[in-house]
């Protein structure tokens, strides 16, 4: 499997580790870590060698998970595993076979930059899946798959209902899921919610051209603050790409 930026890299396709028992609390244990919760895998109804087993897999230096989310029109968010030992962390990227390189997202690592998603471009890709392209597919998987790149401080109410049942679509008991959604759309550890909007032309951005319908994110520490998605692509390239995000009229 071959990445801009991670050819010497051991990369693997990923998505086969979602079938293990201890898959979702390996990848978002982390997220619902706070002063007030201490989070254990039994609150995903898994136990604890499940839990390590699946986080080993994950952490693999030798063998680098690419987990991939193809949505509409030949997009896909790539996570991908950076399991260098003494700089490990997670990367969150959106890719299309016509870009010279991929649009960043966030990184989850000691040095984090985020949030790389509104609520409504990750609703929509989660409902979007392009069935004829490798990845998950499943909608309740994809979106807890995005869910560490979130960041909105616009969050509609249903928002950590929608959470809730893609929790007990992924196994977890139903009568812990309701605040295990609470903990992991509200608690981020990582990132304040922040803002995001449409502009023509970003005002943070020293008067670059920008193409409309692209969200731009209010938060400085955002690879997405007052910087278009994805370089270098052209206007018809950036309009399929709003589209695909559900941030463009269709017609």
């Amino acid at each position: 499997m071959l990445i801009d930026g991670f050819q010497d890299a051991p990369l693997v396709a990923g998505e086969g580790l979602l079938a293990l028992p201890g898959f979702w609390p390996a990848y978002l244990l982390w997220l619902c870590q706070t002063e007030e919760n201490d989070p254990e895998p039994a609150w995903f109804g898994v136990d604890a060698a499940d839990a390590d087993a699946a986080d080993a897999a994950l952490a693999d230096e030798e063998q680098w998970p690419v987990i991939r989310v193809p949505f509409s029109g030949g997009h896909a968010v790539v996570i991908v595993g950076r399991n260098l030992c003494d700089d490990a962390g997670t990367e969150y990227f959106i890719s299309h076979p016509e870009w010279d390189r991929h649009g960043y997202l966030a990184t989850i690592d000691g040095h984090q930059s985020g949030p790389g998603l509104s609520w409504q471009e990750l609703a929509h890709i989660a409902g979007t899946p392009d069935e004829s392209a490798a990845g998950v597919h499943a909608p309740h998987a994809r979106l807890l798959l995005l869910l560490p790149a979130l960041g909105d401080a616009d969050l509609p109410s249903e928002a950590v209902d929608v959470i809730g049942c893609a929790l007990v679509q992924a196994g977890v008991p139903a009568g812990n899921a309701p605040a295990l959604a609470q903990a992991l759309v509200h608690d981020h550890p990582l990132w304040e919610p922040a803002g995001w909007s449409l502009a023509s032309v970003s005002p943070l951005s020293g008067g670059q051209d920008h193409f409309p319908g692209i969200l731009y994110c209010d938060e400085p520490g955002s690879p997405r603050y007052g910087i278009r998605l994805a370089q270098g692509i052209t206007r018809d390239q950036s309009d399929r790409l709003a589209r695909a995000l559900g941030t463009w009229p269709t017609t």
